[in-house]
C-alpha cells in the first residue's frame, strides 16, 4: 500500500474572479508538483450521499447553498466567498474527496491520503459560509467516520495560518472529536483564543504572534503532541493549510516548506500506536503558488514514510 492523492476534475471550475487569492491555479500547482513523485496512488473524488451534509450543517443552510449558485457570472456568499456556476459541483466533489479517501483507507486501498481539492472548508460553520469556504469538508469527513465506521476518537489537526472557526463551531460540544489549531493571532477570523476549550476540553487552540519562526513554532507544537497522546485518537485528520509559510502573502508567520514535513511526521509518530497510521489530509489555505506546491509535497513526503 501507499499514499493516495484524491483529486477532482471540477476543482478548477470553481471560479472566484480576477485577483482573488483562492484561485484554480492553487490546486493545479499542487497536483503538477506531486506528479513528479512516482510512489503515489492517484484517485478521483466520488459521488456520495448528500444527506451527509446535513449531519454537519443545518438543513436550511444546505438547501440555501444549493439554491445560491448562479447560472452566469459570479455571486457572493459573504464578502470573501465567491461562487460561480462551476462551484456547485466543485463544492460537492471537495466533500466527496474526503469521503472517498476515508473509504479507501478503511478498505485498505491505501494507508493514508491527501485530498488536493478546492474550495477549502475549515471556516464554514454549521449555518454560515465564510473565508472562501462553503461546506466544511473535514467536518463532514469526521462525521462520516463517526456515523459509518463508528469511530469514537477522531483528532483534527489544523495547521492553516487562520483559525478554523467553522470546524471548532461544529465540534465544540462533541466529545468524540478533538480539534487542535495552531494559527496566527490576533488575526482573521478573530476566533481561536486559548480560552476556547470546548464542552469536553476537546478544543486546543495555540495562538501564535505574527513573526513566529520555525523554531518557535515547533516548540509550541510540543503542546499539540502532548494533547494528542492524552486523547489517543483512532483516526487522524489534517486541515492542511500551507499559508503559515514565510512567503505567503496573506499572513505573517515564518515557516519554511520543510517545516510541514516535520509537523506531519511528528504528529503521525506520536499517534501511530493509537490510529494504526490512518490519516486523511485535505487542502485548506496557501496562496503563494510555489510555496504551496513545495509545502504540500513535503507534507505528502511525510505521509509516504508511514507505508
Amino acid at each position: 500500500m501507499s499514499t493516495g492523492i484524491i483529486t477532482s476534475d471540477t476543482s478548477i471550475d470553481h471560479l472566484t474572479g480576477n485577483g482573488h487569492p483562492e484561485k484554480p491555479d492553487r490546486v493545479t500547482s499542487v497536483i503538477n508538483y506531486l506528479k513528479k513523485n512516482k510512489n503515489l496512488i492517484w484517485d478521483k473524488s466520488k459521488k456520495f450521499d448528500e444527506s451527509l451534509l446535513s449531519l454537519t450543517h443545518s438543513s436550511n443552510y444546505v438547501s440555501g447553498v444549493k439554491k445560491s449558485f448562479p447560472e452566469h457570472g459570479l455571486s457572493f456568499l459573504d464578502g470573501d466567498t465567491i461562487i460561480s456556476p462551476g462551484s456547485k459541483q466543485a463544492t460537492l466533489d471537495a466533500v466527496g474527496s474526503i469521503i472517498s479517501a476515508i473509504d479507501s483507507i478503511e478498505n485498505k486501498k491505501f494507508n493514508n491520503a491527501f485530498c488536493a481539492v478546492r474550495p477549502p472548508g475549515h471556516h464554514a460553520e454549521k449555518n454560515k459560509a465564510m473565508g472562501f469556504c462553503i461546506y466544511n469538508n473535514i467536518a463532514v469527513g469526521a462525521k462520516y467516520l463517526i456515523n459509518k465506521y463508528e469511530y469514537s476518537k477522531i483528532a483534527i489537526i489544523d495547521f492553516d495560518v487562520h483559525h478554523g472557526n467553522g470546524t471548532q463551531d461544529i465540534f465544540y460540544e462533541n466529545e468524540k472529536v478533538l480539534y487542535i489549531s495552531t494559527h496566527q493571532y490576533p488575526y482573521y477570523p478573530g476566533t481561536g483564543s486559548e480560552n476556547e476549550k470546548g464542552k469536553y476540553n476537546n478544543i486546543l487552540n495555540i495562538p501564535l504572534p505574527a513573526g513566529t519562526n520555525s523554531e518557535e513554532y515547533l516548540n509550541a507544537y510540543n503542546f499539540v503532541i502532548k494533547k494528542l497522546i492524552e486523547f489517543k485518537p483512532q483516526f487522524m485528520m489534517f486541515s492542511a493549510g500551507f499559508d503559515a509559510h514565510k512567503n505567503d502573502p496573506l499572513a505573517q508567520l515564518h515557516l519554511n516548506s520543510q517545516d510541514f514535513y516535520e509537523i506531519t511526521k511528528r504528529t503521525i509518530l506520536s499517534t501511530q500506536q493509537f490510529s494504526k497510521g490512518k490519516v486523511v489530509s485535505i487542502l485548506e489555505g496557501g496562496y503563494d503558488l510555489n510555496a504551496l506546491a513545495e509545502s504540500a509535497n513535503e507534507h505528502v513526503n511525510a505521509l509516504l514514510e508511514f507505508n
